[in-house]
């Protein structure tokens, strides 16, 4: 069924300018390689394993599905979308893509990347395709590698990563929480799809933005309500949210980098909040 090695493109690196979509979410970032030029590199792996004891072989969209799979215990996973392409859903899936789709045991994509029918009329034999919930919301998250683990068969690598983000989770929270000024939960404006970001630093959300374009009401209703800080989906950015209103602007990633390791996302939101609450 797998193989022992880690195929992994280099990885997405979205870019999402003004444009909005009505279900989309964030970005990673690397190399300009399709999965027709994947390149290998060696993964320990976390037990576990599919029929016969070994990982599946998943095919992913991005990066940010590339994740989810590894954190479930899959040890053989590609990531499609290249990191030249700025906007994920604008990619074309090239036929080398959808022939490294045809190999798999798992295909995992998300319901908003439109080229999606195009893998789901690529799959063939064994292959299963497998919509994926993209939220970084803890407990999302946690239930969808649970959920996942249970389809590759490899519970216990998915359940010890639960373990691990756990412990890693509550002490970026507990650190935040120190970091808060004076002592208090800082007061937030999120954008919707980086609102799990206010839940990490223990903010208190007063309102929240987005996908669509941000109306002049919505903004001075916002704004009347003086956050600290506002969370920015950087994916979906459209500028300075609440210019002029003394908000602290924050930019918020969803999407893992070339390792495909989830836990990085979480590390380095927790380091871009505090540095914002320590600004002066």
């Amino acid at each position: 069924m797998a193989r022992t090695s880690v195929r992994i493109t280099p990885l997405l690196a979205l870019s999402l300018g003004a444009a909005l979509l009505p279900a989309a979410t964030g970005c990673g970032a690397d190399s300009d390689t399709s999965a027709s030029s994947a390149s290998s590199a060696s993964s320990s792996g976390a037990g576990g394993g599919a029929a016969g004891g070994d990982s599946p072989v998943v095919v992913a969209t991005t990066s940010w599905e590339g994740a989810f799979a590894r954190a479930a215990g899959a040890e053989e996973v590609t990531v499609v979308v290249p990191e030249s392409v700025q906007h994920a859903p604008d990619y074309d899936p090239k036929p080398s893509d959808l022939a490294a789709v045809a190999d798999a045991d798992f295909v995992l994509y998300a319901p908003f990347e439109p080229y999606a029918e195009k893998f789901k009329e690529a799959v063939g034999g064994d292959a299963e395709l497998v919509e994926v919930g993209l939220d970084n919301d803890a407990d999302k998250v946690k239930a969808e590698v649970t959920r996942l683990g249970a389809m590759f068969g490899t519970e216990p690598a998915a359940a010890e990563w639960i373990t691990s983000f756990d412990a890693e989770y509550g002490r970026l929270r507990k650190d935040l929480e120190s970091a808060w000024p004076n002592g208090e939960a800082p007061t937030a404006v999120a954008q919707v799809f980086a609102a799990w970001s206010a839940k990490l630093a223990g903010a208190r959300v007063v309102g929240t933005y987005g996908p669509e374009a941000v109306t002049a009401e919505q903004l001075s209703d916002l704004s009347r309500k003086k956050p600290q800080l506002v969370l920015d989906n950087v994916h979906m950015t459209t500028g300075t949210v609440l210019p002029d209103s003394g908000a602290r602007q924050v930019g918020i990633v969803n999407y893992p980098d070339k390792g495909l390791d989830l836990l990085t996302v979480y590390r380095n939101a927790a380091t871009t909040l505090e540095k914002a609450m320590n600004a002066s």
